[in-house]
């Protein structure tokens, strides 16, 4: 008789992150007796692979999904695989559509943007209230880890967002701009290039994860702006950790992309052997995977871990 099948749909191949959740998923999938097929898309927001993936698990008669969606427009395809019976498990990304995934399994992303956001207030102390502020958002889509991740960062801040649905609905004069960064160091470049062109006075970079924080940190360098200018991210790999430890990177949120895929793997094989689906953390829309400030300069009123920590718990 043959194997389940469980299915993993990153969106790119590239990212460390991603590179570490199929690590994760396929040695789980393994050590359970389960097939696994492993797909990606080639960018950030790049749906149409992932669609296709989807279709070649339906087919094949997968028992599981694992997907980290690149945008909303896989919503339909999902529907399509819970349809056929299906267990669909966004990872790290939910879906706006409910009826696309049984469950999530992410990091909560505001949280891990309030931690970043409110580690830079008390970093700057006074100087916060004049804050030049560049915001690198993964593109203009809206996607939700996004969102939570850019508002929580500033609701952190102390400026207040209106919309926490939607990106740039603050008014602050101290928020430069949103610029794209396609969640990479080329578009981390471009992306501070730009807002240093807006205004070659800013002080802060948030940026969506590590890869854009080390354009980033490229261009202010270019610049001869890297001191004096404080950048903060979310993911916690150990090359982000690395950063935060040589003073790159000011403070990381770390999140667990191996927890994720083990947790998502474990649900799929429990729902393979009696239906049994996977529940939310308790008020919580999500199964929340947890996640840690990383710093070696501690502020005062927010929690944090040291490098030293961060390095052992890091994913690669």
């Amino acid at each position: 008789m043959a194997a389940d099948l469980a299915c993993l749909i990153t969106k790119n191949n590239t990212n460390p992150f991603f590179v570490k959740m199929k690590e994760g998923a396929e040695a789980a999938a393994k050590s359970a007796g389960l097939d696994f097929q492993a797909y990606a898309g080639i960018t950030d927001g790049d749906a149409a692979p992932q669609i296709t993936a989807i279709e070649n698990c339906v087919a094949a008669g997968a028992k599981g999904i694992l997907i980290t969606p690149s945008n909303d427009s896989v919503g339909p395809a999902l529907k399509d695989a819970r349809a056929a019976g299906i267990l669909v498990i966004a990872l790290d990304t939910p879906l706006a559509d409910a009826e696309a995934q049984d469950i999530t399994f992410a990091t909560d992303n505001f949280e891990a943007g309030l931690l970043i956001g409110k580690w830079a207030k008390a970093k700057l102390g006074d100087a916060a209230k004049d804050a030049k502020i560049g915001m690198l958002d993964i593109n203009k889509d809206n996607i939700s880890v996004d969102v939570a991740r850019d508002t929580g960062f500033l609701v952190g801040f102390g400026i207040e967002v209106p919309d926490l649905k939607v990106l740039g609905s603050e008014t602050d004069p101290r928020v430069i701009g949103h610029e794209t960064s396609n969640a990479n160091p080329e578009g981390g470049v471009t992306a501070v290039e730009n807002l240093l062109a807006k205004n070659p006075d800013m002080n802060v970079v948030y940026t969506i994860n590590e890869p854009a924080a080390e354009g980033a940190f490229q261009a202010l360098k270019k610049a001869g702006k890297e001191k004096g200018v404080l950048i903060v991210s979310v993911d916690g790999g150990c090359p982000g950790v690395a950063s935060v430890k040589s003073g790159v990177i000011g403070a990381t949120s770390q999140q667990y992309p191996l927890l994720m895929a083990s947790k998502g793997i474990e649900a799929i094989v429990a729902f393979a052997k009696d239906g049994t689906k996977p529940t939310v953390t308790e008020g919580l829309s999500f199964y929340n995977t947890g996640v840690n400030l990383v710093t070696d300069q501690p502020a005062d009123g927010v929690p944090s871990i040291d490098t030293t920590k961060g390095t052992e718990l890091c994913w690669g």
